[in-house]
């Protein structure tokens, strides 16, 4: 399972539950879960680290003792949000008055941090690219601006007509001070148009090894994709759409690291 078409990953409370009992992969996860108003939702974080972030809506988040208040938004496409970081080993409830829909990206790890707040001002926002590669990156747990053990998380807001997560590049390798084994879990959102019209884009990854990930996918909101290995990239949207997709890595390397390498046969000026 590569190509993740919305709700074929629907389990129980979850519209998407990735881990590794069901993904195929070791370190990554995730899972998003839509909570009614006045409505609460509890799961245990095993043997991993997750931060809660809120896609649409606000919620509370109750964890080891904390009671994290996050004020959430609208939707992915009308700015960052909030999060809460919370440990493995622990009971977490997330209760919202409002309602909305919270992605949970994990990560298994070893370390136990503590719980707490990241706040929407001090996301770093990134704007990448030129031309039509432009795209904004919202490094909110990138792994130089928010402490995880092994969990690196960002968002993307591709405009519609642009590429992004361009030039193709992988990160499958342990190349210390080059490239840093990573696996990644890519989920979309597609922002409807003017007259409530659905969107889509184009995600590719292709091998970098024999018998390697090779995926063409049409992803359309509450899709996802997942990069075990290989080249990923471009991710494409429809003109008139912008696409949202949110990033959540994590790997075997003792250092929480994002290295990457380019596709040789790509122009790098369009990074």
């Amino acid at each position: 399972m590569t190509y993740v078409p919305k709700g074929s990953a629907a389990d129980g409370p979850y519209a998407v539950e990735l881990d590794p009992k069901r993904s195929g992969l070791v370190y990554s996860a995730l899972r998003v879960v839509d909570i009614e108003p006045g409505a609460t939702h509890s799961f245990a974080t095993g043997e991993s680290e997750w931060i809660v972030l809120p896609l649409t809506g606000g919620c509370t988040v109750h964890a080891e003792g904390e009671i994290i208040e996050l004020l959430g938004r609208r939707s992915v496409f009308s700015g960052v949000s909030d999060f809460a970081y919370v440990p493995r080993d622990a009971q977490i409830q997330i209760a919202s008055g409002a309602g909305g829909r919270f992605a949970l990206a994990g990560a298994k790890c070893e370390r136990r941090l503590p719980a707490r707040y990241g706040s929407a001002p001090e996301v770093s926002v990134e704007h990448r690219g030129s031309g039509t590669c432009a795209r904004e990156v919202r490094n909110f747990a990138s792994a130089d601006a928010f402490d995880c053990d092994r969990l690196i998380a960002v968002e993307v807001i591709t405009p519609g007509g642009n590429w992004s997560s361009y030039p193709p590049h992988k990160h499958d390798e342990h190349r210390p001070g080059v490239e840093a084994e990573l696996e990644e879990i890519y989920y979309f959102e597609i922002e409807p148009g003017e007259e409530g019209q659905e969107g889509f884009g184009y995600q590719r990854v292709f091998p970098s090894r024999p018998g390697g990930t090779d995926v063409l996918a049409e992803v359309r909101t509450g899709d996802a994709v997942l990069v075990p290995d290989g080249w990923h990239g471009p991710s494409i949207a429809q003109p008139g759409h912008s696409m949202y997709y949110l990033n959540v890595m994590a790997g075997p390397g003792e250092e929480r690291e994002w290295r990457i390498c380019f596709h040789p046969d790509h122009t790098e000026g369009y990074r």
